[in-house]
């Protein structure tokens, strides 16, 4: 029997002692009077040490504690009842009491079991999880609160930036309009018969007018790389032929010093390259500018080498070094801010406002390239600047010389519309010059009035003017009255924003002002006097030219050095590859063979400049490129590769022509 209750009371040990948590047998008076490993563990102290003690004094909060006992008693349990147990060395356990009151074979209560489920771990993952959601709903908050800021800082700039392009936009305006009549007029007075006097004081009036129209474009080119709207061009171009016409211009000046000019080019530069020429030009022109101005004596020497060749895209080093004046050491770092220059009588001895590096630094930067100074003050300067251009075998441009008046073009008419009388003026005389037939409008009302009883060639458009400006007249031109005819703007204000205004109304071109009469002869000529493209759709239509002669053969002529048996042989093998071509996009078309399209109007493209076909002719060859490629049926590819036919067949018609006149001149 004693051995059955001893097998009883160590089985009773092993149920008790296999709970992980704290378990407590406490008496009716809260004496402890059994207790766990678990629980042990947790207080810190021995069986015997704790068997005996008041319970309550393991809790934080004795009273909360009590009142979970005795609810225990008056209900039979409890579950789930959070409180904290404190051990020796103080550590804190958060535990869930659950109680039940145990008893004896009669139905006696004896006292109470309790187990402590230790969640101490739990409370502080919960803890955290609540600390990180709020912490995130701050951080959600003040992001919102981030955003608003940014986007109220984001409206006060784009603001500000449309409030200093509406500056730029009316001071440009402003001053070039005058300067219009006065750089004009003064070239007009230069052609009259003038004493040496007279002549001396108009190229200085000249010389000072262009002088501030160079100020008013590098003010707007800073603006315009500013914000990020300066446009760069990637057009065929002969490097050493370009870099060669600027260096030229500065040779009279560099002599007039007494000053060695060197230029070192290197040779295994390739011959035609992918770039913006005018630009390069900009940022040749501006450093060399400063090394004439600030060189007395000495050397200016100007290198082109070949830093790095790839497959398919090659790195330039240009380089600018002069004996001149030098720049401290101290000053090299703002050298290339807006408005600085080395010292405040650099400025007053040399001149200048200090845009010019500024300007260099964003036109090198602004084409991934990069820019460095060394100098030493006393013993010169050297910049060098690093750009990359593509490699092509494109044929590169033809340089536009001086165009001289064509005698047999006489009978276009021209109108002006334009409000200050002497504009008005200038214009009349140039247009006179030019043998043109010209009237004047006042304004864009008065324009409309003039097309109604009247044909022209050409309008002449200015933006700015009272009761109908440019921009309304031209609208109303394109849209009301659906006229074709070419509109170029007239315009003080040569910013982005007026520029990409000028052709979503239509207009087809523009001029600055000042004007110069060559762009002016040169644009009229190429908009009356050869066919036209225009949008209808996005698709280009040509229209139906004055001249019906699609050929010009000067490009020819320079490329073979005049030698007629060169000339002969390749316009013949122009009139023998291209007629094959032809039948063969037509025939693509019709079997809809795009990549076959796609093919024969490549082969046909290199050959257009080469005979001196438009380039408007190769922009359409391209389109129907672009169509085949993207495979668009329509209405308007059998348009393009008609009026393509058309142009090709005429062209060896007139070449056909041409080859048997040079036949017969042998």
């Amino acid at each position: 029997m004693e051995q059955v209750k001893k097998e009883k009371n160590q089985y009773a040990r092993r149920l008790i002692e296999a709970s992980l948590d704290p378990l407590v047998t406490i008496s009716i008076e809260g004496k402890i009077m059994d207790m766990n490993q678990a629980t042990v563990n947790a207080i810190g102290m021995s069986r015997e040490q704790l068997i005996g003690t008041d319970f309550l004094d393991y809790f934080t909060e004795p009273q909360k504690a009590r009142e979970v006992y005795q609810e225990v008693f008056a209900n039979g349990s409890v579950a789930e009842s959070p409180l904290t147990l404190r051990s020796k060395d103080g550590k804190l356990i958060d535990v869930l009491f659950n109680g039940s009151v145990y008893k004896d074979g009669l139905g006696n209560v004896l006292g109470v079991v309790v187990v402590a489920r230790d969640v101490t771990e739990q409370n502080r993952i919960a803890t955290e999880l609540l600390e990180a959601k709020e912490f995130a709903e701050k951080a959600t908050l003040n992001a919102k609160k981030s955003l608003k800021v940014a986007e109220k800082a984001t409206r006060e700039a784009e603001q500000a930036l449309k409030v200093k392009q509406q500056f730029l936009s009316n001071m440009s305006h402003e001053i070039r309009t005058p300067m219009n009549a006065i750089i004009g007029f003064t070239k007009v007075m230069l052609k009259t018969d003038l004493t040496v006097k007279q002549m001396e004081y108009l190229t200085a009036i000249k010389l000072s007018g262009n002088s501030l129209i160079v100020l008013i474009d590098d003010i707007l080119d800073l603006a315009k790389v500013d914000a990020g709207k300066m446009a760069f061009e990637q057009t065929p171009f002969k490097l050493a032929t370009s870099v060669g016409a600027m260096l030229h211009l500065f040779e009279p000046k560099i002599q007039e010093k007494n000053i060695t000019f060197i230029k070192n080019y290197d040779s295994n530069i390739p011959e035609v390259l992918l770039g913006d020429p005018m630009r390069l030009h900009q940022i040749i022109m501006n450093l060399l500018s400063n090394a004439v101005k600030f060189t007395s004596a000495g050397t200016i020497t100007v290198s082109v080498n070949l830093e790095k060749e790839e497959e398919e895209d090659v790195q330039i080093k240009f380089s600018i070094n002069d004996t001149g004046i030098g720049i401290e050491k101290d000053k090299l770092e703002s050298i290339f801010d807006n408005f600085q220059q080395a010292s405040s009588e650099t400025s007053r001895i040399y001149g200048g406002t200090g845009l010019g590096l500024a300007i260099v630094k964003k036109l090198v930067e602004a084409q991934n390239g990069e820019i460095k100074v060394h100098s030493k003050p006393g013993e010169g300067a050297c910049f060098t600047f690093l750009l990359n251009f593509k490699k092509t075998n494109l044929e590169a441009a033809m340089e536009i010389g001086q165009l001289e008046l064509d005698e047999t073009i006489k009978n276009i008419k021209v109108l002006v519309v334009e409000d200050i009388p002497l504009n008005q003026l200038l214009m009349k005389t140039l247009l006179d010059e030019f043998g043109f037939e010209r009237d004047i409008a006042a304004n864009g009302k008065i324009a409309i009035e003039r097309l109604e009883a009247k044909s022209y060639d050409i309008i002449l458009m200015d933006l700015q003017m009272p009761e109908m400006n440019g921009f309304e007249a031209t609208d109303y031109i394109r849209n009301v009255m659906n006229s074709k005819i070419p509109i170029i703007a007239l315009t003080a204000d040569v910013t982005t924003v007026d520029l990409k205004k000028c052709t979503a109304v239509g207009m087809n071109d523009y001029i600055a002002k000042p004007v110069d009469e060559k762009v002016l002869y040169n644009k009229i000529v190429s908009l009356v006097a050869k066919p036209q493209l225009v949008k209808s759709d996005d698709i280009a239509v040509v229209l139906e030219s004055k001249l019906e002669k699609y050929i010009n053969l000067a490009y020819l002529t320079e490329r073979t050095k005049s030698n007629p048996v060169l000339m002969l042989e390749m316009i013949a093998l122009y009139l023998e590859q291209t007629p094959p071509l032809v039948a063969l996009m037509k025939q693509s078309l019709e079997n809809k063979d795009w990549d076959l399209l796609k093919s024969a109007v490549h082969k046909m493209i290199p050959s257009f400049s080469i005979v001196g076909i438009h380039a408007d002719f190769e922009n359409m060859a391209k389109k129907i490129q672009d169509i085949a490629t993207a495979k668009q049926e329509g209405n308007d590819l059998e348009v393009l590769i008609s009026q393509l036919e058309k142009v090709c067949t005429q062209a060896c018609i007139e070449l056909e022509e041409e080859l048997n006149i040079m036949k017969n001149n042998k």
